[in-house]
C-alpha cells in the first residue's frame, strides 16, 4: 500500500497596480514525503514572467507572533524589489501589457502540475490555509479529484479553537534547516543536495518543508506537539498582558 504524503505550497500576489482579486502565481512547490524510507522529494516551479507583483509577508517576533505585515513589489524575472505604493495604478494599456507578459507562463505551470501529479504516487495532499492555493492550481489546469486534500490549519483550528500560523507552528516544533537536515523537536530527516538547495527562506519550498515537519510532529508526536503549542500560546498571552 502506498502511504506517501504530499505537501503543496504556493507563492502568489496581485499584479502591482492591477486588480485586487486577481492573483499571479510566482512559485509552486510540491514536496513528497515517503513514510517508509523518510526520503523527501521537492519539485519547484519558478515563474520568470517579466511582471511586478505584490509580495506580502509577516513580520514576526521570537514567538512567531505577527507584529506587522510588509508589502513589497518584486519583479518575477529579475527578483528586483522596490517599495510598495498604495496609490499606484496601471492604466488599461499597461495592464493589458502585464497580462500579455504573464500569459506564456500558463502552459508551463499546467505542465509542471500535471507532470508531477503523475510522477509521484500519493493519496493525501496537505495544505495550510490552502483553499486559494488549490483554486489557483485548478485554474491552471490541475485536477485533484483523486486526492484527499487536508488543510492542516483547519484541522488544528478544530482541535485547539485557535488559528495557528505557520510561523507560530515553526516555533512550537523548533523547526530548523541546517546542513542538509530538517530538524524539529522529535524528528530529523536528511535531504538530498538537489532538494536541499531549493529550501531558501521565504520560498514556497521553505514553507513546504516547514509544513511537512509540522504535520509529522502533529501526527507522530501529538501529545508533545499539543503541550508545546499550549505553552507558546501562554507565552504570547503573558507578553500581551505585560505590554
Amino acid at each position: 500500500m502506498n502511504n506517501n504524503i504530499a505537501f503543496l505550497e504556493l507563492k502568489y500576489g496581485n499584479i502591482y497596480g492591477g486588480y485586487p482579486n486577481f492573483y499571479a502565481i510566482s512559485e509552486i512547490c510540491l514536496l513528497v514525503f515517503e513514510q517508509d524510507t523518510n526520503r523527501i522529494f521537492i519539485e519547484t516551479f519558478i515563474n520568470n514572467a517579466n511582471i511586478d507583483f505584490v509580495s506580502v509577508y509577516s513580520k514576526v517576533d521570537e514567538l512567531g507572533h505577527t507584529v506587522g505585515r510588509i508589502k513589497e513589489v518584486v519583479n518575477m524575472r529579475t527578483h528586483r524589489r522596490k517599495p510598495y505604493d498604495e496609490e499606484f495604478r496601471l492604466d488599461e494599456r499597461q495592464l493589458a501589457y502585464a497580462f500579455k507578459q504573464l500569459r506564456p507562463s500558463k502552459m508551463p505551470i499546467r505542465n509542471f502540475l500535471l507532470k508531477n501529479l503523475r510522477k509521484y504516487r500519493f493519496r493525501d495532499l496537505i495544505t495550510f490555509d490552502g483553499r486559494r492555493d488549490v483554486f489557483l492550481c485548478e485554474r491552471a489546469g490541475a485536477r485533484f479529484d483523486r486526492y484527499n486534500i487536508v488543510d492542516l490549519q483547519k484541522d488544528l483550528n478544530k482541535e485547539t479553537d485557535y488559528l495557528f500560523s505557520l510561523n507560530k507552528l515553526a516555533v512550537v516544533t523548533n523547526f530548523e534547516h541546517d546542513r542538509s537536515y530538517l530538524r524539529t523537536n522529535n524528528l530529523e530527516y536528511w535531504l538530498h543536495p538537489i532538494a536541499d538547495r531549493q529550501i531558501v527562506p521565504r520560498s514556497a519550498a521553505y514553507d513546504a518543508a516547514r509544513l511537512m515537519m509540522i504535520h509529522n510532529e502533529y501526527r507522530f508526536h501529538h501529545d508533545d506537539f499539543m503541550m508545546k503549542g499550549a505553552l507558546l500560546l501562554n507565552k504570547i498571552q503573558q507578553n500581551k498582558q505585560s505590554e
